[in-house]
């Protein structure tokens, strides 16, 4: 009996093995599942450092910002200002009237601002805006801004500008002028107000809503000009820009001055 018992027992005891034991999932299974989470870790790798990355950037163009008007200003060809702030215009015909530059580009005037309008806000600067500045309706952006300035710039043979914005719109405008205008010294005045405290770059709220978008932008101007020849032929700036950088109405046709005259001329023919 003690020779059966020892001859069955294994047997048993390996059936009950058999149907206990659990299914191994295949090893294709198991090697595919290893890909998944090695896909995933790698994703959470790459998404982790590029926040880091670009946290850092934001540091970096955060800190850049230049919280103090420069008291010495060199002297350049001509000075481009690029509208959209309060004091920049004004600032602007203070450097033209300090003789920093020949001749001034007031960019992106809204269409129904003209030479007497200016006149009105800088009754000093009359004689200037009469001889010496040269107004554009044509910009669209920042990126038409540097477009409409390279034309402007080619047409009177200038090598060095004198570009004026407020401070925190410096680092995109210089890098959109600098690609449009590689071969032309760009010297920057950024304006500073008291409506954008810059130096609360990283705990003021207020700040942090302006900064941040702008430095998206920025980024954007950036990687934009490393793939792109032309900022007025390319495809990018219009997509980027959300319109066409420029009007296509010619600059001759744009300004109050042309609306009037328009006006008077419809009002003849209809007499």
């Amino acid at each position: 009996m003690a020779m059966i018992g020892t001859r069955h027992e294994p047997l048993a005891y390996a059936a009950r093995g058999n149907t206990s034991a659990p299914v191994n999932p295949a090893p294709a299974a198991r090697g595919g599942l290893r890909v998944w989470r090695a896909a995933l870790w790698t994703a959470l790798f790459l998404s982790c450092a590029a926040a880091i990355v670009i946290g850092l950037g934001y540091v970096r163009f955060g800190s850049g910002i230049v919280n103090r008007e420069p008291v010495a200003v060199p002297r350049t060809d001509a000075i481009v200002v690029v509208t959209g702030g309060s004091q920049r215009v004004g600032d602007a015909i203070g450097l033209l009237g300090a003789e920093r530059g020949s001749r001034l580009l007031i960019s992106g005037v809204n269409e129904k601002t003209g030479r007497e309008e200016l006149a009105k806000l800088n009754p000093s600067a009359r004689d200037l805006l009469a001889c010496c500045v040269d107004l554009d309706y044509r910009a669209r952006n920042t990126i038409g801004n540097a477009i409409e300035a390279r034309r402007w710039q080619r047409k009177h043979g200038f090598r060095s500008l004198l570009v004026v914005t407020s401070n925190y719109h410096m680092p995109r405008t210089i890098a959109e002028f600098a690609h449009a205008m590689p071969g032309v010294r760009l010297v920057p005045h950024p304006v500073v107000t008291d409506q954008i405290d810059t130096a609360g770059w990283w705990n003021r709220w207020s700040t942090i809503k302006v900064l941040v978008p702008e430095y998206g932008k920025y980024l954007a101007a950036r990687l934009r000009s490393m793939v792109e020849s032309d900022p007025e032929t390319s495809r990018l700036s219009i997509i980027i820009g959300g319109r066409k950088p420029v009007s296509q109405k010619p600059a001759e046709l744009l300004g109050p001055e042309q609306e009037r005259r328009s006006q008077l001329k419809n009002g003849r023919q209809d007499g």
